[in-house]
């Protein structure tokens, strides 16, 4: 038996699947003040529907970290570059709160330059003037040398020790310096909610004696063991939306082409599932308009959900896109989109009544009778925003290198005329959207909790990072902070270096308990020569394996209590 349980801005949701059938599913509230609450109530919920029947795995999927970075609810964090000459820092799209400091590292890790220690300082204690808690040091080349973050982490820590600080290096292992730093500023930014979240979860799972291994979605539809989230809390920014395309990829017929729109309580969340495959971007997640190094599926977040309230402007009504409460129906301070699909009929969702009198107070403040025509123009617009933001990721999605051979495949060039609406909203508007983009809805079984069936159904994966110098003959292993020497290194070539890495992969995957890996990928490679006095000494690996993404079964339905 597997578990998934998703962790939304309004609502947890359990499944429990076994054998590709879904045999209990319970949703309970999300209480930011209560997580542990929250996640014992959607556990408990499925557990008494099973019989007890104790876990094999269970995996987590989140959009913790999406609506807070949707609603910038995320806690400030201070940027202390180190670039080295060559680069213009101003051309960062960073914002506020970043310092410059003189030192360089070259591309072999080699120091040319010296940290300016006092530059360090000045900056540490500047940041600490301004109120920032979080402070994110990165270097370029950081990765091959981390000497002059470590540096910076000494000097940081002697005038402002009340500061938590996050490193580039080991934050990413990627060569891009600007989505390195970009990060490592929003690790140190989402850090401490995600902190509270692993922690909520394994008191959970204490709680209840359940000793299964436990996993978190990935933005990429992969995994990370639960123990280790808080290393990387930004490889869950997109979890949510990884989840909602697993979960239609498991109760759709294989091989279809869908785009896939999850309606939740704080956010929309987009994502394309191309010929049976989720549709991974070349570019990595992007937070706020920034590339970083996370390595994500090809979506986006809308600020909008069922809890978006409504907002009067004029005598006409808006959706706001700060989340205030639930909705009025279910005892919120303010009417929502929610109220709006339920007066029209397209949801029955808590008291229908306190929805129909809440549109109507409000149709009263505008002058008008009556709350239809508020709640018709709420929906018209979030459906029009939800088209809008389709149409907007399908010029993203034409230039993903998977989309082209797909649309190549194509007898004749149209776009994917699937729509599958799942979550919590969808019931109501999932249709509407689907006309809007001229498109046919498909249905999927379960919809309100697909996201928790995709994390039920998510095949865990395990990453190893090795990076190998054959010069001087030493190597090491990022995930599990290990450095070694080589048995022999003059005629270590590449595929060496990826039997080495697959070495480790399966030691790791062993050490984790992941018996379903799948095929490995190679995420990431580079490979450089090193060159003295015109003649090849060595080589540089960097290479980074995967073991398979996807999913470990189909869900054809069955029996469901919930």
């Amino acid at each position: 038996m597997l578990i998934g349980i998703d962790v939304g801005g309004t609502f947890t949701d359990a499944v429990a699947v076994k054998n590709g059938r879904v045999l209990a599913w319970y949703k309970s509230k999300t209480s930011p003040e209560d997580l542990l609450g929250s996640l014992l109530s959607a556990l408990d919920g499925v557990l008494r529907e099973t019989g007890g029947e104790r876990p094999e795995r269970v995996t987590f999927s989140t959009t913790l970290v999406t609506n807070l970075i949707v609603e910038k609810k995320y806690e400030p964090a201070a940027l202390i570059l180190i670039p080295g000459p060559g680069l213009n820092p101003d051309d960062y799209p960073f914002g506020e709160g970043v310092w410059v400091v003189e030192g360089a590292i070259d591309y072999r890790g080699r120091e040319i330059v010296p940290l300016n220690r006092e530059q360090v300082r000045q900056a540490a204690l500047q940041a600490r003037e301004a109120g920032y808690r979080k402070i994110a040091v990165v270097g370029k080349f950081s990765q091959r040398n981390n000497a002059h973050e470590n540096q910076a982490l000494e000097i940081i820590t002697s005038v402002y020790p009340e500061a938590e600080i996050f490193l580039g290096h080991e934050v990413s292992g990627q060569l891009n310096f600007p989505r390195r730093a970009a990060t490592t500023r929003y690790t140190a930014a989402t850090a401490s909610r995600v902190r509270d979240f692993c922690r909520a979860v394994q008191a959970a799972l204490r709680e209840r004696k359940i000793d299964a291994p436990a996993f978190v979605l990935k933005a990429d539809g992969s995994s990370l063991p639960l123990e280790i989230v808080e290393k990387w809390p930004l490889e869950t920014v997109y979890s949510g939306p990884a989840a909602s395309a697993l979960g239609v990829l498991a109760m759709t017929p294989p091989g279809e082409t869908t785009v896939v729109i999850d309606i939740g309580g704080t956010t929309t969340d987009l994502a394309l599932i191309l010929s049976g495959f989720p549709l991974l971007s070349s570019r990595g997640a992007v937070v706020e308009g920034i590339n970083t190094s996370v390595r994500s599926l090809a979506v986006r977040s809308l600020p909008l959900g069922g809890d978006s309230p409504l907002l009067l402007r004029e005598g006409r009504v808006e959706l706001g896109q700060q989340r205030q409460g639930p909705a009025r129906a279910a005892g919120g301070p303010v009417p929502t989109l929610t109220d709006a699909l339920n007066v029209l009929g397209l949801a029955r969702y808590g008291d229908v009544e306190a929805s129909r009198t809440a549109l109507e107070d409000l149709a009263r403040l505008s002058g008008q009778e009556g709350g239809e025509d508020l709640a018709r123009q709420a929906v018209e617009q979030a459906v029009a925003t939800v088209k809008r933001g389709v149409d907007e990721m399908f010029l993203a999605w034409e230039q993903e290198p998977a989309y082209r051979v797909w649309e190549v495949m194509q007898p004749r060039r149209e776009r994917p005329r699937n729509v599958a609406g799942v979550g919590g909203g969808s019931l109501g508007m999932a249709e509407a959207v689907a006309q809007a983009l001229g498109c046919r809805p498909l249905t999927v079984p379960y919809a309100p909790v697909a996201n928790a069936v995709g994390a039920a159904v998510a095949r865990p994966t395990v990453t190893v990072t090795l990076r190998l110098d054959t010069e001087r003959g030493i190597f090491s292993v990022l995930e599990e902070g290990y450095q070694g020497t080589l048995s022999r290194s003059g005629r270590f070539g590449e595929e060496d270096a990826l039997n080495l890495a697959r070495e480790w992969l399966e030691r790791r995957r062993q050490r984790l308990g992941v018996d379903d890996a799948g095929e490995e990928e190679i995420t990431e490679k580079e490979v450089f020569n090193v060159v003295r006095g015109w003649v090849t000494t060595g080589r540089i690996y960097q290479i980074t394996l995967q073991s398979g993404r996807g999913i470990l079964t189909w869900v054809i339905g069955g029996e469901v209590n919930g």
